[in-house]
């Protein structure tokens, strides 16, 4: 990923100026050198850098003008702006035109390399999300199912192989995993494409209830049996039933779909005349039929009429890198919705996704992308944005959305409280008594604090 960041350094102090290259290009970026505003300019006039980072005062042009031309010229490079304390409102004021970040000099070279850390992962996620859009507008259109993982590869070369047969064909998956998009693109790329597709969820039915649902029914078969009914196999005569959680249907109903599997014939309930259907069946299940057989929940010679071709669709923890694509693909449908189109989501956002162990899959994490478009408002999506569930799973492991820098809490206090010396500084202008007063020290407190961090900017209070 370092080898990816172009970054460009430009400062008129030679020291600064090779001391912090040195130390950039063992990180594993590339680097380039400018001695001021000016050489700058001829560097970036033919080429578009990831990064600059450049000290505001210098000859010819100063940072300021730099920047500004970069923001004009090529606005998809960061910059990040180096400056003596005199000049912290100047560099404020070019964050509120889009500077990426600014470090006071002296500046602590590791703090600064972390921040450099954080725009390269950045930009990885753009390039990974840029891929993703890619292999979007190259999929093939017959189906939702996105991916471009080995496991996923895979499965979609099988579906494709079967799609043509008429044998039955079992998918196997966890919930959330797509098996409905499965039965769909089967279906799709079938001769059967331009024939009914009915859907059945065998869990949402009483036991009651679910032989005449898919049998149908006389008038007056059982209680409440007003009207005859025709059943979803006869609905998809010529076409495609999909039996989505077959392994719910009850013992009593399973013998009536064995033989309509068999014969390709069966009777409604309370009538004595066969019925004669051609219907391609596809089933799915979430459960271990072979345990539900051991258990005698489910006959054994139903399930090989089932399982004549079997498809396994893997959960999200085994296909992680096809994250990007996915959430792309998610954010596409949220807009879609309603959603605004939000300008990015953070590296920590995206730190907690890829944590996250998905028991929903695909499911669960199109939910989750479309609840943080919604409360991003357009903004970038951050981990708050997320749900609950994934929130508090980056809370009770905050390393994860830290990524891999994850620094010593001692250097990390210290960087805070240098920071946080310098932002009290410019909140009163430099007046090191009210720096005192806002900070809740005494200014012998301050004045220690202050050398430690080789701040020694004259006070203008004095």
């Amino acid at each position: 990923m370092n080898a990816l960041l172009d970054i460009l350094v430009v400062d008129d102090e030679p020291s600064i100026r090779l001391s912090l290259g040195d130390a950039l290009a063992r990180e594993g970026y590339r680097v380039t050198r400018a001695s001021d505003g000016a050489e700058a300019l001829a560097l970036t006039s033919g080429h578009g850098f990831d990064l600059v980072i450049t000290d505001i005062s210098m000859p010819k042009v100063d940072g300021i003008t730099l920047f500004r031309r970069l923001r004009a010229e090529h606005p998809d490079t960061d910059v990040i702006l180096m400056t003596a304390f005199a000049k912290l409102g100047e560099a404020i004021n070019a964050m509120k035109e889009g500077a990426l970040d600014y470090v006071t000099k002296p500046f602590d070279q590791g703090e600064l390399l972390v921040r450099v850390r954080r725009v390269a992962e950045q930009r990885a996620l753009k390039r990974e999300l840029e891929k993703a859009r890619t292999a979007l507008a190259a999929r093939p259109d017959g189906g939702e199912i996105v991916g471009r993982s080995q496991v996923v590869v895979r499965a979609l070369e099988r579906i494709d192989t079967i799609a043509a047969s008429a044998a039955p064909v079992l998918i196997l998956g966890e919930s959330g995993t797509g098996k409905e998009l499965v039965a769909r693109r089967l279906r799709a790329m079938s001769s059967r494409a331009d024939k009914p597709f009915v859907v059945v969820n065998c869990a949402a039915f009483p036991e009651t209830l679910i032989e005449a649902e898919l049998f149908g029914h006389e008038k007056g078969a059982f209680t409440g049996a007003q009207q005859k009914r025709e059943g979803r196999f006869k609905a998809a005569d010529g076409g495609t039933l999909f039996l989505d959680e077959v392994a719910e249907i009850p013992l009593t109903v399973q013998a009536k779909l064995l033989r309509v599997l068999q014969e390709g014939v069966f009777e409604p309930i309370g009538s004595n005349t066969s019925v004669q259907v051609n219907v391609r069946v596809i089933s799915a299940t979430h459960r271990n039929l072979k345990k539900r057989i051991a258990e005698g929940l489910f006959r054994e010679d139903l399930y090989y009429r089932l399982n004549v071709i079997d498809v396994h669709l893997p959960p999200l923890r085994d296909r992680r890198g096809d994250l990007p694509i996915l959430i792309d693909h998610f954010l596409k449908v949220a807009i879609s919705r309603g959603a605004l189109p939000p300008k990015g989501m953070s590296p920590r956002a995206f730190a907690a996704l890829s944590e996250y162990p998905f028991p929903g899959n695909v499911r669960e994490l199109q939910h989750a992308i479309e609840h943080a478009a919604v409360l991003a408002r357009g903004g970038e999506i951050e981990v708050e944005h997320l749900p609950r569930d994934i929130v508090g799973a980056t809370e009770a492991n905050p390393a994860s959305s830290m990524g891999t820098h994850f620094r010593p809490l001692s250097i990390a206090v210290k960087e805070f409280e240098r920071e946080y010396l310098l932002r009290a500084l410019a909140a009163s202008g430099g007046k090191k008594g009210q720096s005192a007063d806002l900070l809740g020290i005494s200014r012998k407190n301050l004045w220690e604090k202050l050398r430690s961090y080789d701040i020694s900017e004259s006070d203008s209070d004095e």
